[in-house]
C-alpha cells in the first residue's frame, strides 16, 4: 500500500515538472514566424536609368519588397530584406557597366543596268563585295553614292543623313553579344529615302511636305571588322538599285 502511494506521488511531481515544459513548446510552435525587419537601400546607377532597371530587380525582389525610383532617374531605391538587397546589388553590378563603343563604316552604293551616273565614283571591279554583288544582281556598273563613318554605343539609337541632297537617312541599334567564342554586333538596321513632296500650282501654303520611303528595314549579325551587303531596294521604277553595305569595329 505504502509503495503505491510512492508510485502516485512521484508520478504526481514528474507531470508536474514536464506539462509545462510541454506547453511552453507548444506555445512557442503556435507563435508566428516573424520575419526580419526589411532594409532601404539607395543604389546609384552609373550608365542606366531606373526604368530599365526593373526588369532586372524583380527577378530578386521578394513579396513584401519594394521599388521606387529617387530624386533622379540614376538612383533606384528599394526596399527589402537584407538577403535579397546583395542579390540586386550584385546583379546591378555586373550590368550597369559602360557600354561598348562602336564605330561603323556606312557606303550607299548605285547599281544600274548601263552607264553610272554622273557625278558618282564607280566602284572598282575588283572590290570582294562589288564581285559578290554582280554574281547575284544583274546590274552591269555600281557607283558610290556616299558614304559615312558613324560612331554608336551599345543599345542605343545613331542616325545619320546621306546622300549629295541627305535624302537618306540611315539608323542603327547595335548591341554587343559576348560569348566564349567572342563577340558578336546584333543590328537593327533601317534606310528610309525622304523626298520633298511636289507642289500643286494653285497652293497658297508656304509649308514644305515630305515624302517618306522605307527602302530597308532588317536585323544582322556582324562580327567585328567584317564588311557586308545589308540589303538592296530598287529605285526608279526597278531599273536601279540602291545597295547599303557596312563594317563595323568595337572601339577598345
Amino acid at each position: 500500500m505504502k509503495k503505491g502511494i510512492l508510485a502516485l506521488i512521484v508520478l504526481a511531481f514528474v507531470f508536474a515538472v514536464v506539462a509545462p515544459i510541454f506547453a511552453e513548446d507548444a506555445a512557442q510552435e503556435s507563435k508566428p514566424a516573424t520575419n526580419p525587419p526589411l532594409k532601404t537601400e539607395l543604389i546609384r546607377l552609373k550608365y542606366f536609368n531606373v526604368q530599365s532597371m526593373y526588369g532586372l530587380v524583380k527577378i530578386y525582389q521578394s513579396r513584401d519588397g519594394r521599388i521606387s525610383q529617387g530624386p533622379d532617374a540614376k538612383i533606384l531605391v528599394v526596399s527589402d530584406y537584407p538577403e535579397n538587397i546583395e542579390k540586386i546589388l550584385q546583379a546591378i553590378r555586373q550590368v550597369d557597366v559602360k557600354p561598348a563603343d562602336l564605330q561603323f563604316t556606312v557606303q550607299l552604293v548605285l547599281g544600274t543596268a548601263g552607264e553610272t551616273d554622273q557625278g558618282t565614283k564607280p566602284m572598282p571591279a575588283n572590290d570582294p563585295i562589288i564581285k559578290e554583288l554582280s554574281s547575284l544582281l544583274k546590274y552591269s556598273a555600281y557607283s558610290l553614292l556616299d558614304t559615312s563613318v558613324m560612331r554608336a554605343m551599345d543599345n542605343s539609337d545613331t542616325e545619320v543623313r546621306m546622300g549629295e541632297k541627305a535624302e537618306f537617312e540611315f539608323s542603327i541599334r547595335p548591341k554587343v553579344v559576348k560569348d566564349e567564342k567572342g563577340s558578336l554586333i546584333q543590328m537593327e538596321v533601317r534606310l528610309r529615302q525622304i523626298r520633298i513632296a511636289g507642289t500643286p500650282p494653285n497652293a497658297t501654303s508656304s509649308k514644305v511636305e515630305y515624302i517618306t520611303t522605307d527602302l530597308i528595314a532588317t536585323t544582322l549579325n556582324l562580327k567585328p571588322g567584317d564588311k557586308t551587303v545589308v540589303g538592296v531596294s530598287k529605285l526608279d521604277g526597278g531599273g536601279k538599285g540602291l545597295i547599303l553595305i557596312i563594317s563595323g569595329k568595337i572601339v577598345e
